[in-house]
């Protein structure tokens, strides 16, 4: 973590799953200083409560700012003196954004644009933003205004000289705040039947733990503008469910068909083919660069770029398909799983 010693990092939307990984990865390293940026006072008090049991010596670098993305006057005071941002905060729930859109595009786009603008003016160093695989191709109000927002990080990284702005992009995280794991597992607890929409219904899975890696990976090797993705596992629900059951021993007899949800997939994508025609592979990443053309279109009437990778469409479908003992084993190792088993 050197290049995170003694440097002060701010997570926006910080009291969230993925502030909580970044806490539990980070807190008892070299970090100078993290703030948690939120608009939600009662999970702040939570948060500080909680860690400052956990680690009451380390505790201390741990500061809470209250405010909103979408109110620029409040993102200021919490940028002075900010080297690295982690900008996580957003409306994710795709139904309640299919119901209330303009919600959405306040948080997701306009705050964004709020937390970068702030930064330039701060002089922060380097903002990583995440994104997700329903802003590729998006058919929901929650992926359009995840898609408009990653328009905005890479319009901000053409301008901005000395702050460097990436993107992430990631898939399902498991056991997340409102996935779809821990209400299987209340289910089956209750003694209920599992719901699931379509069993076909393929979708990626990445951990908590794997989602902060990618977001390091950005910001150890992205260039700005960039859109960096994970070559993550996906599997069916179907299989998800099977494996939940078989964890916590339900019957399998009990997963109860509901239907597709307002704005719901039945793949998703992470590379969509236009994407795909200038990636570039890095291994268990793809780098998407940013496209430097500027807007003077006329000289490509005389000079073009013929050339293409033969990458296609990166989807849910066409990734690497877990079996059920695969996804379950994946599933049996995240820490929340391990204490929802020890429940009993």
């Amino acid at each position: 973590m050197s290049e995170f010693k003694d440097k002060t990092l701010l997570i926006t939307g910080g009291t969230g799953s993925f502030g909580n990984a970044v806490l539990n990865r980070f807190l008892m390293t070299d970090i100078g200083e993290i703030r948690i940026f939120s608009r939600d006072e009662k999970k702040q008090d939570d948060m500080r409560h909680e860690y400052q049991l956990k680690y009451p010596e380390y505790a201390d670098k741990l500061q809470f700012y209250i405010g909103n993305v979408r109110d620029i006057d409040s993102i200021r005071p919490a940028m002075v003196g900010v080297d690295y941002i982690f900008h996580a905060a957003a409306l994710k729930q795709v139904p309640s954004c299919e119901f209330f859109p303009i919600e959405a595009v306040k948080t997701n786009v306009l705050g964004t644009e709020n937390v970068l603008t702030a930064a330039i003016e701060a002089g922060v160093k380097s903002v990583v933003c995440l994104s997700t695989d329903k802003a590729a191709y998006p058919v929901n109000a929650m992926g359009t205004s995840k898609a408009m927002m990653e328009k905005v990080i890479v319009a901000k990284a053409r301008t901005s000289k000395n702050t460097k702005i990436c993107c992430t992009r990631y898939g399902n995280v498991m056991c997340s705040r409102g996935s779809v794991i821990p209400l299987w597992i209340d289910q089956i607890k209750e003694g209920n039947p599992i719901t699931i929409t379509e069993p076909s219904m393929t979708r990626f899975i990445m951990s908590l733990d794997e989602a902060v890696d990618l977001v390091l990976f950005a910001f150890e090797h992205g260039v700005s503008g960039d859109i960096l993705v994970q070559k993550a596992p996906a599997c069916t629900i179907e299989t998800q469910a099977k494996a939940v059951m078989q964890l916590f021993e339900g019957k399998e007899e009990d997963i109860k068909v509901i239907g597709i949800r307002h704005g719901e997939k039945m793949y998703e994508t992470l590379l969509t083919n236009e994407e795909c025609a200038h990636a570039i592979d890095l291994g268990n990443f793809y780098r998407v660069p940013c496209d430097k053309r500027g807007l003077n279109y006329d000289k490509y009437f005389k000079h073009g770029d013929t050339e293409r990778n033969t990458l296609t469409e990166f989807n849910s479908s066409n990734t690497e398909l877990l079996n059920v003992e695969q996804t379950k084993e994946k599933i049996a190792s995240l820490a929340y799983i391990q204490a929802r088993l020890a429940e009993d």
